[in-house]
């Protein structure tokens, strides 16, 4: 369809218009004024709202529909200069100009770009902003260096039920970052003692992220005083029933009682941050974090310490027998399972001093010879017996049914106690504990410097054979004073070189 051309002579010129101080109109087209408008009155009104200038080259004559100029106005919008938006038809001599950017300079400055806020919109791949960015602590091996599981840390802004938005977000979040680690998600006390209803998001999530239930570890936060504790026992049980992995967190300072971890029987318990920061330097929090530890292990419960920033906090964690850690120093704040690094610089632990024992010798237990024993009830005149068969034999142990034992028989003594006069008819028939002497016991792990000392606590048994036993008290063997006495010479040579 074409524009129908005007045939009215052109406008006289009339005087330019410039316009009042102050605010540019909002359309280049103000209200009339009870005048015609002329061509350069409609350039100066463009010009100031629009802030371009015209140039010379801008001259488009007649009016056919591909002369039609669109102007950009500052909220957006497009306008055209036709003869229906013109308000009053022109000749073909008339002027019409047209706002090029390429031959105008600009009347502002361009405000300048709000910042990114990296909590505000969620890392994807699409761009397109979503809730809160989470927070990815990878979960260390401390002797092998390697992330065994992943924990997400969400802002809780999500329509699932109460306590149960961090654990959905957190789901979410690890299936948009395609993590293939185990999870750590938290979730409140009050929504596992809620029952399997309130729990209805979680196992959606987990369906919709096409997890399962034993990939996922739900750690237990929240004040428990305020929930019934059969219930909380009976949602966690539910739990495990599905296939959840439980643990509870903020374990040293959290409000939880003590005796709910024996009830409960966690898969793991966290270390509160506090504890972990303070127990190298504050023996009393130290001495916090080996009972907490020494419970777990009681229980059958892994221990995670969270919150390591230093060397110092990471040795004092090993020294406490913890395996599982996160922190600062293990992993960077921007770390996240899709960059594909499962492994993380793990600090070696700090080379300790030579232990005591070092210069004390070999243990006793590398010169044990093998006992000759008979039961406490035994008689002098087997004990004579004994000794007459074997010359080699320097002592008889005297034990009872567990094999712990009662006494010691020094073969030169009761041999010349024997053949004294009357010795024989007064006590071949009788007991021979009678005549024996207690045993010089010493532990396995005794070395020989300590086991020589016990040798000579009794100065008329300087030389009788001590008797190795095993943590329960059994007897393992003989050890002769010679030979540690030989040992010893030999150690004293080494440390002299």
């Amino acid at each position: 369809m074409s524009l129908p051309v005007s045939s009215a002579a052109p406008l006289a010129a009339t005087p330019q218009r410039v316009p009042a101080p102050g605010a540019a109109p909002a359309t280049p087209f103000p209200p009339g004024d009870g005048r015609e408008r002329s061509p350069a009155d409609t350039v100066m009104d463009a010009s100031t709202a629009t802030g371009w200038e015209p140039g010379p080259a801008n001259i488009v004559r007649g009016h056919d529909p591909a002369n039609i100029v669109r102007e950009p106005s500052p909220a957006g919008t497009v306008r055209e200069y036709g003869p229906a938006n013109m308000g009053l038809e022109h000749g073909p001599a008339d002027i019409v100009w047209e706002h090029d950017p390429a031959t105008m300079r600009r009347r502002y400055t361009p405000a300048p770009a709000e910042p990114y806020d990296q909590r505000a919109y969620a890392p994807s791949a699409s761009g397109v902003p979503g809730p809160a960015a989470p927070f990815f602590l990878p979960v260390v091996d401390l002797d092998t260096g390697g992330a065994v599981a992943v924990e997400v840390v969400t802002e809780d802004a999500s329509a699932a039920g109460p306590g149960m938005g961090t654990t959905v977000n957190g789901l979410l979040a690890a299936a948009r970052e395609e993590a293939l680690l185990p999870l750590v998600l938290p979730i409140s006390a009050a929504a596992v003692a809620g029952g399997s209803a309130g729990l209805a998001p979680l196992h959606e999530a987990m369906r919709v992220s096409n997890r399962r239930p034993r990939e996922v570890i739900l750690v237990i936060e929240g004040d428990t005083a305020y929930v019934q504790r059969t219930a909380l026992l009976s949602g966690i049980d539910g739990l495990r029933a599905v296939g959840y992995l439980i643990a509870f967190g903020g374990i040293g300072t959290a409000p939880l009682p003590l005796d709910l971890l024996a009830d409960a029987s966690p898969y793991m318990i966290a270390l509160s941050p506090g504890v972990v920061a303070r127990g190298p330097r504050d023996p009393r929090h130290g001495a916090l974090a080996e009972s907490l530890v020494r419970l777990a292990r009681g229980v059958g419960a892994h221990v995670l310490a969270p919150g390591l920033r230093d060397e110092t906090q990471l040795a004092a964690v090993r020294g406490w027998g913890i395996r599982l850690a996160q922190g600062p120093l293990l992993a960077p704040s921007g770390w996240r399972p899709s960059h594909g690094f499962n492994r993380v610089h793990v600090p070696l632990p700090v080379p300790e001093a030579a232990p005591a024992t070092a210069s004390l010798g070999p243990r006793v237990q590398e010169l044990l010879l093998p006992a000759v024993t008979l039961p406490a009830e035994s008689t002098a005149e087997e004990v004579v017996a004994v000794l007459s068969a074997e010359p080699s034999i320097t002592s008889v142990i005297l034990v009872d049914e567990y094999q712990r034992p009662l006494g010691s028989i020094d073969r030169s003594r009761f041999l010349l106690f024997m053949a004294g006069a009357y010795g024989h008819a007064l006590h071949a028939k009788k007991p021979a504990g009678r005549l024996a002497d207690a045993a010089k016991i010493v532990a396995k792990t005794t070395p020989v410097i300590a086991a020589m000392q016990v040798a000579g606590r009794d100065n008329a048994r300087v030389y009788d054979d001590l008797v190795v036993v095993d943590e329960v008290g059994r007897c393992l063997g003989v050890v002769r004073v010679g030979d540690l006495l030989r040992h010893a010479a030999d150690l004293q040579e080494q440390q002299a070189r």
